[in-house]
């Protein structure tokens, strides 16, 4: 079987936060999602995300999704 390679893509929640003075748990409330899947999306072990939660955490945030993730270069 192939080694399934780490995807590259980055997700800068804790920057976007940061930017807004905003906790992972004000944000987890607003959005009705847990302060666990936010950090799981936050600490980059996330493989997947949910059209719905991305949308919330964008109007939430008042951002893109092209700004909540970029492209990290190759290693």
């Amino acid at each position: 079987m192939p080694v399934e390679e780490p995807h590259r893509v980055v997700c800068r929640l804790d920057e976007l936060l940061a930017e807004r003075g905003m906790s992972v748990t004000a944000l987890a409330e607003t959005i009705g999602v847990t302060n666990v899947n936010l950090s799981v999306l936050k600490n980059q072990r996330a493989k997947a995300i949910r059209f719905s939660t991305l949308t919330a955490i964008c109007e939430a945030l008042d951002c893109q999704p092209g700004d909540l993730f970029v492209v990290g270069d190759r290693t």
